[in-house]
């Protein structure tokens, strides 16, 4: 199964200097979504392997949400299942806080549970360690903001469409994983 996030992709295409990367930038830096054509047609290039494909941050607007069932309805490539990874703000805020990232290397740390071993300098290259400019505070109430929004409207549309699993994001990452891997694995019909 192919795990495709949306973040991730982005910030190859950031590091490249693609013409993608470098109008993502622009929205990322600031906490507003890529506009949804352009996401779109990342997601649409990498969608059909046979195997499965996660999708990690996709969709987040109802016209992404749209957009997916028609692309998939074409391949006859079915959403098996949804899962909302749910937390509340105050630990949302908290988890993106204490992210940061090697400048040079671009290595994620995390200053609670996987810290660089000299602070600021990455373990890997030697390079500064900085926060993201998508987690600094301003571009994080304006995420959070364009959550409510824009990303939670999806929620609604797939409950009216197909079963969801929530999975409650809190704990470790190893207790997450395996909250996430029973909600994956119940077997629950997703039509």
């Amino acid at each position: 199964m192919t795990h495709l996030s949306t973040g991730d992709m982005l910030r190859s295409e950031v590091a490249s200097g693609t013409e993608l990367g470098l109008l993502a930038k622009k929205f990322m830096d600031s906490g507003d979504l890529v506009p949804d054509s352009n996401i779109i047609a990342m997601i649409q290039q990498h969608i059909d392997d046979p195997a499965g494909v996660l999708l990690d941050g996709f969709p987040r607007t109802i016209v992404q949400a749209k957009s997916l069932d028609k692309a998939l309805d074409q391949i006859s490539f079915p959403v098996d299942q949804v899962v909302h990874m749910a937390v509340n703000i105050d630990e949302l805020i908290r988890r993106l806080s204490s992210r940061v990232v090697c400048k040079e290397c671009h290595t994620p740390y995390n200053l609670e549970l996987d810290p660089p071993v000299e602070s600021g300098i990455c373990d890997q290259c030697a390079g500064d360690v900085i926060v993201r400019d998508d987690d600094k505070p301003d571009a994080v109430k304006n995420r959070m903001k364009v959550y409510e929004e824009l990303t939670a409207p999806v929620l609604d549309y797939y409950q009216l469409h197909r079963n969801v699993a929530e999975v409650m994001a809190t704990g470790t990452p190893d207790a997450v994983f395996a909250k996430l891997t029973k909600a994956i694995g119940s077997g629950a019909p997703f039509n």
